[in-house]
């Protein structure tokens, strides 16, 4: 059940025993804890472990299974869903509109008291409604409704937006940017953000970050970004995707960390503890059953009524240590969890790095449109390229027609070798097949027959295997794109914005298996962590140009 208290008088959030089940899978269960008002909390876990799912019984937007979900907030709540549903037909006003709905319709009902005030002598009934609506517009921010628009589209990098501007023209990392924007400028008491820093650049995601401290109100984000985390977070749930649970930790990020190296190291000591009293048990009932088969052939034993009181000893001390041991099975205490790890290194095409001939890819005097004009581009075997700049700078562009998934308009694109890409969207139409038949399609044989290679990755666990694609959560379809990337032979790698949507041990994972890859590798990314360990060269982009040839990062 879930409750909805707009109007109380104190703001509160709690969940009560909640449960909720998706099929036959349990992703939460009776999971109970309170965010207090002011308290600025990031949800944390794995993939696929029910984030995204915790944010929107919090919205309302889904109900549990059981248990009771209380959010009140006088102030309205805000939700970022971390997919979009904005239809691609109307203007970016419409889409601030629907944002400010509840202050629109409260202008409405405010020109329409006018109006009826001005036909007539205002009744004292009719002034009192007129100004509890005048109260209520401006106790909800309304005079400022504009300001705080302009003020979140400028600070989100789409300040040169025009209102008339359909949604279908922007691309996916702008239409995620408005988005945001507008539950900030609908500015509500409780935010609820999944995933607010993705498609964002570095100045975008401090001017966010800067916002978020200085709300008086509460936040939920839900976010694999550490530095956010870091710098914006008081309280942090972790989503335990074994357990079905959620744990609260105080003191931010820094005692979240703190916290859970000290839980692991306990969990760790309690197990050897468990492994060692299992070996010790194993080991007397095992000397004490020697020592019963050996008393019929020790003289030393005696005879007839001494031997049999020492027979009789031994078997109740091995009965015992039998016992103990079948006790501590049924009651083991298990190893910290191993989270999952991405440990394959793509393959070259060619066997190594420099086999191909010349350029992996070259571009000359290339144009897309206004988004694009490379003069020249060459990303040469075993080559490194971090390609930055601001959002609409052009750099998806640049890559998508490294890809060959973008024709230019004019120019040249030479392509050796197979490349191998990660777009930054997700496909819009979601297929029901299995998650194991996904990542089989286009290879000879059954898909039952790559089983082994999906599941050696470490991305996915076996009860993943079945579920179709569609019921996977983000990051899991992130997941399952990255498998079928780095199984697949590639001279070339092209990754936009390959950490989005990816839990931050993930993320640490994809680092290191990039590092031991052989081949040419260009990369956008706004992660600042990832950015920050980049050890290639960098090519600016501004307004579709280059700002200057490649160079080495700068330190």
């Amino acid at each position: 059940m879930t409750s909805q208290h707009p109007r109380a008088q104190l703001a509160q959030l709690a969940l009560n025993d909640v449960s909720k089940t998706y099929g036959d899978r349990t992703v939460l269960d009776q999971v109970s804890f309170t965010v207090r008002p002011g308290e600025k909390a990031g949800v944390i876990g794995e993939n696929g472990s029910g984030k995204s799912t915790l944010l929107r019984l919090m919205a309302g937007v889904e109900a549990p299974d059981s248990g009771e979900v209380t959010v009140g907030f006088p102030g309205g709540t805000g939700h970022l869903a971390q997919t979009l549903s904005l239809d691609l037909r109307r203007t970016v006003q419409d889409a601030v509109d629907t944002a400010l709905a509840e202050l629109r319709a409260l202008e409405r009902l405010i020109r329409a008291a006018e109006e009826a005030m001005s036909q007539g002598a205002p009744t004292d009934a009719r002034l009192g409604a007129y100004g509890d609506l005048l109260t209520t517009y401006e106790e909800r921010g309304g005079y400022q409704a504009d300001a705080r628009t302009d003020a979140a589209l400028h600070g989100l990098g789409l300040g040169r937006l025009t209102r008339d501007r359909e949604l279908g023209t922007l691309s996916g990392g702008e239409r995620s940017r408005l988005a945001l924007a507008c539950v900030l400028a609908a500015a509500p008491e409780l935010l609820l953000l999944d995933e607010p820093t993705n498609h964002l650049d570095a100045a975008a995601v401090g001017w966010l970050e800067d916002h978020l401290r200085a709300h008086r109100g509460t936040l939920v984000a839900v976010t694999h970004d550490r530095a956010f985390l870091e710098r914006t977070t008081t309280v942090i749930l972790e989503v335990d995707r074994d357990l079905r649970s959620v744990t609260r930790y105080g003191d931010g990020w820094d005692g979240y960390r703190t916290a859970k190296a000290a839980a692991l190291r306990r969990r760790a000591q309690e197990h050897q503890e468990w492994r060692a009293e299992v070996d010790r048990a194993e080991e007397l009932v095992s000397a004490s059953g020697r020592r019963l088969a050996g008393t019929g052939k020790d003289p030393a034993q005696g005879f007839g009524k001494h031997r049999r009181s020492h027979e009789a000893k031994l078997s109740g001390q091995v009965r015992a240590a039998r016992a103990r041991l079948d006790e501590l099975r049924r009651s083991p205490v298990p190893a910290p969890p191993r989270p999952l790890r991405f440990t394959a290194d793509p393959a070259l095409a060619h066997g190594g790095g420099s086999s191909a001939e010349g350029a992996v890819v070259e571009l000359d005097a290339v144009l897309v449109g206004t988004r694009l004009d490379i003069a020249a581009l060459r990303v040469e075997p075993g080559r490194r390229l971090l390609v930055t700049g601001p959002n609409g700078a052009g750099k998806t562009t640049l890559l998508r027609v490294l890809a060959g998934d973008l024709a230019p308009d004019a120019g040249t694109v030479r392509r050796r070798g197979r490349i191998g890409c990660l777009p930054q969207e997700l496909p819009v139409r979601l297929t029901r097949r299995s998650l194991l038949a996904t990542f089989a399609a286009g290879r000879p044989g059954p898909p039952d027959a790559y089983e082994d290679d999906l599941l050696a990755l470490g991305l996915f666990r076996p009860e993943d295997l079945s579920v179709p694609v569609a019921d996977l959560s983000v990051g899991q379809q992130r997941r399952l794109v990255l498998a079928r990337l780095v199984t697949r032979p590639a001279d070339l790698l092209i990754l936009d914005e390959p950490t989005n949507h990816l839990a931050p041990g993930l993320v640490e994972e994809v680092e290191a298996a990039l590092d031991r890859y052989a081949g040419a590798v260009v990369v956008v990314s706004h992660d600042r962590s990832f950015r920050g360990r980049f050890t290639g060269e960098r090519l600016e982009l501004r307004a579709g140009r280059a700002v200057e040839g490649p160079g080495p990062r700068s330190r």
